[in-house]
C-alpha cells in the first residue's frame, strides 16, 4: 500500500497578509504546494487529502484540484473549530482552530494507510519526500513508528524577521527525544538566539537540528491524539490562544514509551514565506531549481 500525504492548508499567514497557499511562485505559476505534490508523486505517495478551511473550497477547487485531476488521487477535508469530543463546546471568545493536531484528526475518517503530515506552505525538497516514503513504505499501519524530517536550523531563518522554530533533541541512535519549540528564532552578530518567556536573548547552539512540520505517522497516531485532545482540552480549553499542536501529541508519546521518532536528515533544502520579502526569495530558488534540472520548467504539462 501506497503512503498518503495530508496536507495542513487551513492556515492563513497572518504576517503575510494572504492565502500563502494559492500565491504563485514558480516560472509557471505554480504554487509552494504544487512541487510538494509534484515531489510527491515521483516518490510514490499514492494519494493526497488537504486540510481546508470551508471558505477557500471554491478557489481550492478551482487551483488546486483541476490541477491534479488524473495525476494523483486528491481528497479533502474541512477544519472545523466546532470538531470536539463530547462535552466540549468552543469558548466564545476562540477565534482561532486547534491547531496542527487537532487539523490532522479531521482526516482521520480518510486516512488507513501511514501517511505523511506536511504545511502547504513550505518547500521541502525532493530528497525529503524520497526519504519519507521509504520509511512509511517500510511500516506497518498498526505499528506506532514515525518519522520527522531533520533540518539544519541555520538553513531555515528568515533574513526578514524572527521565527519559531522546534528544535530537535536527538538521541545517538538517530531517534527522536523531544521537540523544544523556540520563539523568536534570529540569526545576529552574535550568533543564532531565541527569546525566552523573560525576552532575554538566548543563544541556541552550533549544528541544531529543527523540524518544519514533515511527520510520518501510521494511522495509530490518531487514537492516542484523540484521548490527549480531550485532556488539552479540560486543561487548556478555556485559553482562547492555546492551541494543540503536533509536537505536544509526539512528545507525550515518546516520553510515555508508546512510540517511537526516527529522525531524516535531508540533504534538501527547505524554503518558505514567512513575510512577503521572502516571497522573491523563494522565486528565485525554484528558478535555480529549474535550470538545474531537477523540476520541469512547468509541472503540470
Amino acid at each position: 500500500m501506497k503512503p498518503a500525504l495530508v496536507i495542513l492548508a487551513a492556515g492563513i499567514g497572518s504576517r503575510y497578509g494572504s492565502l500563502k497557499q494559492m500565491d504563485p511562485v514558480g516560472p509557471s505559476g505554480e504554487t509552494i504546494m504544487d512541487y510538494s505534490l509534484f515531489d510527491a508523486r515521483r516518490a510514490g505517495f499514492g494519494r493526497c487529502v488537504f486540510i481546508i478551511q470551508r471558505r477557500m473550497e471554491r478557489d481550492f477547487r478551482d487551483v488546486i484540484l483541476r490541477k491534479l485531476a488524473g495525476r494523483i488521487e486528491a481528497d479533502y477535508v474541512f477544519q472545523e473549530s466546532d470538531d470536539l469530543p463530547p462535552g466540549f463546546c468552543v469558548p466564545s471568545d476562540r477565534t482561532k482552530p486547534w491547531g496542527t493536531s487537532h487539523a490532522v484528526l479531521s482526516t482521520a475518517a480518510k486516512v488507513r494507510e501511514p501517511f505523511a503530515v506536511i504545511n502547504a506552505d513550505d518547500f521541502y525538497g525532493a530528497d525529503a519526500f524520497r526519504k519519507m516514503a521509504e520509511f512509511l513504505s517500510a511500516v506497518n499501519r498498526g505499528e506506532p513508528r514515525y518519522a520527522v524530517v531533520g533540518y539544519d536550523l541555520n538553513a531555515t531563518l528568515s533574513d526578514y524577521g524572527a521565527v519559531a522554530r522546534g528544535v530537535c533533541e536527538v538521541n545517538p541512535e538517530g531517534f527522536l527525544e523531544a521537540i523544544v519549540e523556540r520563539t523568536h528564532v534570529e540569526r545576529t552578530k552574535f550568533g543564532i538566539v531565541f527569546e525566552d518567556a523573560s525576552g532575554h536573548h538566548i543563544p541556541v547552539g552550533d549544528g541544531k537540528t529543527v523540524s518544519m512540520n514533515f511527520w510520518g505517522f501510521t494511522p495509530t497516531y490518531f487514537d492516542y491524539a484523540r484521548a490527549a485532545f480531550a485532556k488539552f482540552l479540560e486543561e487548556r480549553g478555556s485559553d482562547p490562544k492555546a492551541e494543540f499542536f503536533i509536537p505536544l501529541v509526539v512528545n507525550r508519546m515518546i516520553k510515555d514509551g508508546l512510540a517511537t521518532c526516527r529522525v531524516l536528515p535531508t540533504s534538501a533544502r527547505w524554503f518558505g514565506v514567512t513575510y512577503k520579502a521572502d516571497r522573491l526569495l523563494v522565486m528565485d530558488s525554484l528558478e535555480k531549481l529549474v535550470a538545474a534540472g531537477e523540476y520541469p520548467r512547468n509541472l503540470w504539462i
